[in-house]
């Protein structure tokens, strides 16, 4: 992960922020102290693809179509 002053932070801001939107988490220092860490943003369309397949790994999936022998009472 790189390390930018604030100051250098504020003076590049386009360049450092086109960094991390290519998936690079950079810090940020005032005076040494870390500020601030801004990291690319959450990918949620692969995020949710991974945990399907997650679970899809643990799925019994059974015969869906044929009725049930179980009796159902529905209202009229």
């Amino acid at each position: 992960m790189e390390t930018v002053s604030i100051s250098e932070f504020r003076a590049n801001l386009l360049k450092y922020l086109e960094e991390v939107n290519a998936g690079h988490p950079i810090s940020i220092t005032s005076n040494g102290r870390l500020l601030a860490t801004v990291t690319p943003p959450e990918n949620t369309k692969v995020e949710a693809k991974k945990r399907l397949n997650s679970l899809a790994k643990t799925a019994k999936v059974g015969d869906v179509v044929t009725p049930t022998s179980d009796d159902w009472d529905a209202l009229l």
